[in-house]
């Protein structure tokens, strides 16, 4: 062995033995020093375990231990809960050594009274060190890789040793703490997991009195998913970019999770509760209904889970709220930065109508929830004004996070004033981004993606929050919950959380508000403001993706433009050329946000299916060379139209030398036609010429493929002829002056000098 790794062994036993405790130190009931953290638990509102230490910024200490919670019970503490808490689970070697002595306890902290204390146990672990029971072994020794399962139960109240020892109701910090002995070390925590417990009354004990004023509670749950449609068609001919959306609608899938939670809750909650639909994942399970393929052209295997599942959605709608989310989930702030108000537009209109169209219920009108529930006011300023060329009435209503919005004290529905004023919603942002864990914030342990990444994720946080904003706020204030639009909780999670509410609406702690009632209020604030703050501009889809989708958008409004209907029983060009606006919406998609690749691979997927509109009309290569009998002959050209509608065309040749281009009209092809053009050139010598042909739209987009045409001419061009001729002409004339001056000459019309070859050259006088 090296010195140098003699003396990193030797740094770190060193350590470890400074840290161990007395022998038996493990068993006393009081606060001890040999567990004080090396490390920051993790917060069970990320992941029910603990992340490896690496993990960590700042910390070096080796992991050990890895402690995974299957199951806490009771999540949410009442007077009728049992008077135990229940935490069962495994701890996992995941080491390079053996470690002994393995014990576990559940801590407690201090009671969290107010709001400012609950927001920063969201950010990092609230102290959980004001009761500390008696440890309880769960293992002698772990090996390297080994696991053991494990059940703690400990009294809520009284004076057991194992006691957290609750006596009053109130939201507590509690701690799994896990110590144990690594070899060539000392007893230390090795692992912990860090949430909150409410209680909302003790059994056997005092129970929180019900508040002067309900909470006004609404639910908004999101059913949406990444944009996976790469082609609508009919049955059967559809395309998705994977087959991914057959398990999440299948049993113990995530949609189908989601739609249960919601129809467990909406006998109870059928006022609170609200869908909030993402037509893309609409019509994209409706596509899978009928049959479709998978890039690569694997067929689907989700036709029926679709189909059930879309059945079981018309049937929970019925008569029930929902809003439509932007088409596709579009960031339409990046919309409007790169100027594509049409497909902003676009955005907010298309879902409504199609909801109507598929589930029969017609959503939420001139109602809005953008990504992250923020807006800048440009684009605000374009959703709220009606367009009435385009049939747009403009929104009405607004879902905002409290930081989207200036001047706007309280809770309850505010007016943003102005040409167009506005009603703006606010979320509970404080139970929404618990909800959305280590996404909506900083996390506390970050930057390793690990098996345990894909734990699942809780609620607990959640549910503590909004247990206080009934309980213990008691102000009547309005709290509109929004999960995260993609939430990928397991049902159990969902369940626990829709539950608590049930429960809080039960015990008249809060009372349900239907999400309309909030949109058509009449506001006391009329004088609030747009905010966009710094860091959602951050979470923009990137200007490169934008600035591709501005292009395929200037080539498909080139297509459009050059398209008209055959008659009424072929397409309109809107038939053609909607999916495909609808698919650049996909590649803007608020999903992409932190994910430029799945950004530029959705703007790829969009282009190609344009390529594929604009391939659709070309020139056809001829099976022979072209040959030219005169200078003045065209060259014809065979151009094919296979759209269902009619295209205006221009035939463009490429500058070759020896050919001349002149004047054409544009071409309009038929639907599902061919035409044979006689281009008009002037060949300007005779040769072999490889003329390079293709189409364009008479605004300049590319349609088809470049043709190179084998061109071949023996004839004499117009400019050629006339130079032979006037070079001809000139000779004569030369040549006729030569004879002259010669007969002159010889004539002696010289002015009586002596002829030339008469005269006599001097001798040299040398």
């Amino acid at each position: 062995m090296s010195l140098r790794k003699l003396f990193c062994t030797a740094a770190v036993t060193a350590f470890l033995v400074m840290t161990a405790p007395p022998a038996g130190a493990v068993e006393q009931a009081q606060p001890d020093g040999i567990d004080a953290m090396p490390f920051l638990p993790a917060p069970a509102t990320q992941v029910w375990a603990t992340r490896p230490l690496s993990a960590q910024p700042g910390q070096q200490q080796p992991q050990f231990l890895r402690l995974d919670i299957a199951r806490l019970t009771p999540r949410f503490v009442t007077s009728d809960s049992p008077a135990t808490v229940t935490i069962s689970g495994s701890i996992v070697n995941i080491g390079d050594r053996k470690v002994s002595d393995i014990v576990l306890r559940l801590e407690r902290g201090e009671s969290l009274d107010s709001e400012d204390d609950l927001r920063k146990a969201l950010r990092e672990p609230a102290a959980a060190e004001a009761v500390q029971p008696r440890f309880t072994q769960v293992t002698d020794a772990l090996e390297p890789g080994q696991q053991q399962d494990f059940t703690l139960e400990v009294p809520l109240r009284g004076t057991d040793p194992t006691s957290i020892r609750i006596d009053e109701p109130g939201i507590y910090p509690i701690l799994a703490n896990v110590n144990g002995r690594p070899d060539y070390g000392g007893q230390a925590r090795l692992a912990a997991l860090s949430t909150l417990l409410p209680v909302l009354g003790v059994p056997g004990g005092e129970t929180k009195g019900k508040p002067g004023a309900p909470a006004k509670l609404t639910v908004l749950w999101p059913v949406a998913d990444r944009p996976r449609l790469v082609r609508l068609g009919g049955k059967g001919q559809s395309q998705l970019v994977d087959d991914e959306l057959t398990a999440s609608l299948s049993v113990n899938g995530r949609l189908y999770g989601l739609l249960q939670a919601y129809e467990q809750a909406i006998g109870s909650m059928s006022t609170a509760m609200c869908l909030a639909i993402d037509p893309d994942l609409l019509r994209t399970v409706q596509a899978m209904s009928t049959g479709y393929t998978v890039r690569g052209g694997a067929q689907g295997k989700g036709e029926v889970e679709a189909k059930l599942w879309l059945d079981r959605l018309k049937l929970a709608v019925t008569g029930r709220c929902v809003v439509s989310l932007p088409y596709a989930d579009a960031d339409l702030v990046a919309l409007n930065r790169a100027k594509l108000g049409t497909m902003r537009t676009l955005a907010v209109t298309d879902g409504p109508a199609l909801i109507q169209e598929v589930l029969g219920v017609q959503a939420v009108p001139d109602l809005v929830w953008p990504e992250d529930g923020v807006l800048d006011q440009p684009t605000f300023d374009e959703l709220v004004t009606p367009q009435p060329d385009q049939r747009y009435n403009g929104v009405k209503s607004l879902l905002l996070d409290p930081t989207g919005i200036a001047d706007a004290p309280g809770t309850a529905p505010v007016v943003i004033g102005g040409e167009h004023p506005v009603t703006a919603v606010k979320i509970d942002s404080m139970v929404s981004d618990a909800l959305q864990g280590s996404e909506s914030r900083p996390r506390t342990l970050s930057g390793v993606t690990s098996p345990v990444e894909s734990q699942p994720v809780s609620v607990q946080n959640a549910l503590s929050v909004l247990v206080y904003r009934a309980g213990w706020q008691g102000d009547g204030r309005n709290v509109l919950v929004t999960p995260p639009r993609r939430w990928n909780a397991p049902l159990t999670e969902m369940t626990e959380f829709l539950s608590a509410a049930q429960k809080l609406i039960g015990g008249g702690y809060a009372a349900q508000t239907g999400l309309e009632e909030l949109t058509k209020a009449t506001p006391d604030v009329t004088t609030a403001k747009i905010t966009y703050p710094p860091e959602a501009g951050a979470r923009e889809i990137s200007p490169l993706v934008t600035d591709s989708v501005s292009e395929q958008s200037v080539q498909l409004n080139g297509l459009v433009a050059a398209m008209q209907q055959e008659d009424s029983e072929h397409a309109s060009p809107a038939d053609l050329a909607d999916p495909l606006w609808l698919g650049l919406l996909r590649a803007t998609s608020g999903a992409w946000r932190s994910n430029e690749q799945g950004a530029r691979s959705a703007a790829d997927i969009s282009q190609r299916e344009i390529n594929a509109l604009t391939g659709m009309v070309g020139v056809t290569p001829p099976s022979s060379p072209i040959l030219l009998g005169s200078g003045d002959s065209p060259i014809p050209v065979t151009i094919t139209n296979k759209l269902d509608v009619r295209v205006t065309v221009r035939i463009a040749l490429a500058d070759t030398p020896g050919i001349r281009k002149l004047d054409l009209a544009d071409q309009v092809l038929p639907a599902r036609g061919e035409r044979v053009v006689r281009v008009p050139v002037e060949v300007l010598r005779s040769g072999r010429f490889p003329v390079n042909v293709r189409l364009t739209t008479p605004e300049g987009v590319a349609l088809g493929d470049s043709v190179k045409l084998e061109v071949s001419s023996s004839a004499y061009g117009t400019i050629t002829v006339l130079v032979t001729v006037f070079a001809g002409i000139a000779l004569v004339l030369l040549s006729g002056r030569r004879i002259y001056k010669r007969v002159r000459a010889r004539n002696g019309e010289n002015d009586g000098a002596p002829p030339i070859e008469n005269v006599t050259p001097e001798k040299s006088s040398a």
